[in-house]
């Protein structure tokens, strides 16, 4: 079996072809604008193209026998998204609906999708379930769900079967400290503090501390990059086996923990102390957003594997090694 992973070059894509690679034969397209070079597997094919050009799709198809396709090639900032809804839109839906032809056009019909917990918005419970209502607030969430709509649609009228992985804040790196976490901007709570403790950020900026959690900061659900990467091969075999078909999952820890906690352990981790600047509640912001993973764990009997503290560590280690500051 050949998998064609578009977005193979990002952060969690990377991953995955990992986890892929032993088990199956891998393509990766990447147009390399948010991924990079360095974290492309030897082991797996390249062709650099973009999503959304039919000629390169056409190629790809032909040349390669594709039996499913995992797709994280997306732009993925909430606040880009909003300042520049068009290009979201244009990426995350108009380029994905040309690879969705495309595979229909040549007889791919299976589809493992990198949604997000933004497509439910604001929740207004903090246990998510995929029965929570989906309500996205941001255009990256609207994008997201504009296409678990256009798959429920196709799924009715071609033979053609998808799985939808919602998950919550990916983190960590890969335990060899290979490919971890690289974004440029960086948003992710966690690689800035570590970021900050290696000494490439003055300080660290904790937006809200009256929340109503127990130390007043937000709770969040964090899970580990290749846990992902599992429920990701587990969706595609789960339709291969005939055990899932045109389906939704929340991927997360079922736990939540604070940015206070956030820091506290990657002090622990770090044997460094941080520099904190504590500032007002950023609009929008849920106090908890926790993800119940217990739908995945009975299909397809997937629960992640990592603690918080080894994610923080697998992450310690890769920006270690990563980092351009060298007197730390």
């Amino acid at each position: 079996m050949t998998i064609l992973v578009c977005g193979g070059a990002g952060y969690i894509g990377s991953h995955t072809v990992k986890e892929l690679i032993g088990k199956y034969e891998v393509v990766i397209l990447d147009n390399l604008t948010t991924g990079y070079p360095f974290l492309l597997d030897d082991n797996a094919v390249f062709e650099e193209g973009n999503l959304g050009d039919e000629a390169v799709l056409d190629r790809i198809f032909t040349k390669y026998d594709i039996d499913a396709v995992f797709h994280f090639a997306a732009n993925s900032l909430v606040g880009e998204s909003v300042q520049n809804p068009l290009k979201y839109y244009r990426n995350n839906v108009n380029a994905t609906v040309v690879l969705l032809e495309k595979m229909i056009e040549h007889g791919v019909g299976k589809f493992i999708f990198s949604s997000t917990a933004a497509t439910y918005g604001i929740p207004d419970t903090e246990l998510i379930t995929e029965e929570t209502n989906t309500n996205p607030i941001n255009p990256y969430g609207k994008s997201k769900l504009m296409i678990e709509d256009i798959l429920a649609d196709i799924s009715k009228v071609h033979n053609f079967e998808y799985v939808v992985l919602r998950y919550f804040n990916a983190a960590g790196a890969h335990i060899s400290g290979d490919i971890g976490e690289s974004h440029d901007p960086e948003t992710h709570l966690i690689p800035i503090v570590l970021q900050h403790l290696l000494g490439e950020r003055e300080k660290i900026s904790v937006f809200g501390t009256d929340y109503e959690t127990p130390d007043g900061t937000c709770i969040r659900d964090y899970i580990h990059v290749t846990d992902l990467a599992n429920a990701h091969i587990l969706a595609y075999e789960g339709i291969v086996n005939g055990k899932v078909s045109n389906d939704v999952f929340n991927l997360g820890n079922g736990a939540g923990y604070s940015v206070n906690d956030i820091i506290d352990i990657c002090e622990k981790v770090s044997g460094k102390s941080a520099v904190i600047e504590y500032a007002d509640r950023r609009p929008g912001d849920p106090a908890v957003l926790v993800a119940s993973s217990r739908k995945i764990e009975e299909k397809l009997g997937w629960k992640p594997q990592f603690k918080l503290e080894e994610i923080i560590e697998s992450a310690w280690k890769w920006h270690s090694k990563t980092s351009n500051v060298t007197n730390v």
